[in-house]
């Protein structure tokens, strides 16, 4: 900036008339002093960044997602860990980035430690199981699939067993209906082991325990097939391992009519007497070889018709054993004798060499073992003296495989 020269008449100026670095005062003749420089101050975001407009405000920065989650979740406790871990993120992103939020991510990494904490004292003490067992146990009111015990019948809102069955109705086994339960187990624990092995471990172990419920299969209708109630992969998640066995009609709209239960609980003395020695035998024989034929491996069959042989000799010393009332005694005694001949060629089975002399001593066996011999003795002991009738594919319950509902 240049300051003009005062009016009137001047001297030239040369250089060393003044000191260097002393200029003469104003005012000059003439002139006015200058008024002094005000001062503005620096507009938000620095010289050359625009200003925010007239009458606005500088915004402020935003809130962090994420320590709002790990404040919810800190809050609920329902999965503490990602809580906390939720929290610590938002810490870090809050740090670096400017963002609000310090207070929620600092909430919920406390709250989630301490539901971290509670859950793993729960695990150490057992208290998680309890939690579940309580949840089952609401769950188990009436009218629901958890609800059903051993002995109970029940309806369907679809009439029927197939597909997926929550809703039940408990009716007295007296009347028509599309199931009954004849028994329970529980699954061990673990990851999900999927759809196809729970189906084969309930096939197996509810087959196995319908002889339990159901000790004479003579007296099970032809058709009347076992079905089972398994957990899902969502209700395993929740801590369901039970599997219910129940028995229903193989047709899809038939019903049940009068409970199939036979134990000790509806059997008198010398039926369950009977009935556990046919067990026996029973057991041995529904151990038969995959492959059918001898000569696909003789090893093998040879040894089931030991295991046959060996169950009779236990048959016939149970049924020697028991003291039966007068009018079964006589029938007792000769299906004791048959099964003695059936022993013999049981036993001679399984030392044969040949597939000719395998098969041979095995006629034999089934012949005198066969059903027909033994309706004498139970017409006398009041049981039922009809044979059951089995498919082609050798169907009834406890020979093929079962339903899943």
């Amino acid at each position: 900036m240049s300051i003009p020269p005062p009016s009137g008449p001047q001297e030239p100026y040369s250089q060393g008339q003044y000191p260097q670095g002393q200029y003469p005062q104003g005012p000059y003749p003439g002139q006015q002093p200058y008024p002094a420089y005000q001062t503005y101050p620096v507009p938000p975001g620095g010289w050359g960044q625009p200003g925010p407009p007239y009458g606005a405000h500088p915004r402020k920065p935003p809130v962090n997602g994420v320590a709002i989650a790990a404040f919810v979740l800190g809050v609920f406790c329902c999965v503490p860990a990602v809580g906390l871990v939720l929290g610590l993120i938002a810490l870090a992103r809050i740090r670096r980035r400017g963002e609000r939020g310090k207070g929620f991510a600092v909430a919920g990494s406390v709250l989630s430690s301490v539901g971290l904490a509670l859950w793993v004292v729960s695990l150490s003490t057992g208290a998680a199981a309890d939690f579940w067992d309580g949840f089952r146990d609401a769950a188990r009111g009436e009218g629901t699939a958890y609800s059903l015990e051993k002995g109970q019948c029940f309806t369907t809102p679809s009439g029927s067993l197939e597909g997926v069955t929550y809703d039940v109705d408990e009716v007295p086994c007296e009347e028509e209906h599309d199931g009954e339960v004849f028994a329970s187990f529980e699954l061990p624990g673990g990851a999900f082991p999927g759809d196809d092995m729970i189906t084969r471990i309930a096939d197996d172990r509810c087959y196995a325990l319908h002889d339990d419920y159901a000790m004479d299969t003579w007296a099970l209708p032809a058709d009347v097939d076992v079905y089972y109630l398994t957990p899902t992969s969502q209700s395993w998640r929740t801590g369901d391992r039970e599997v219910t066995c129940l028995f229903g009609n193989t047709d899809e709209r038939g019903k049940l009519t009068g409970s199939l239960r036979n134990d000790e609980t509806t059997l008198d003395a010398h039926q369950l007497a009977y009935l556990k020695a046919d067990g026996v035998l029973n057991t041995a024989l529904d151990s038969v070889p995959s492959s059918e034929y001898y000569e696909d491996d003789p090893t093998v069959h040879k040894a089931w018709a030991g295991r046959v042989a060996r169950a009779l000799t236990e048959q016939t010393g149970m049924l020697r054993e028991h003291s039966w009332p007068a009018g079964a005694e006589q029938p007792v005694t000769e299906l004791i004798g048959n099964l003695d001949e059936a022993r013999k060629a049981w036993a001679a089975a399984e030392v044969a060499t040949e597939a000719d002399l395998y098969y041979t001593h095995l006629d034999k066996g089934y012949g005198l073992m066969d059903s027909e011999r033994t309706v004498t003795a139970r017409e006398a002991l009041g049981l039922p003296a009809t044979p059951p009738v089995y498919g082609e594919d050798g169907g009834g319950a406890g020979e093929t495989p079962g339903k899943e509902v």
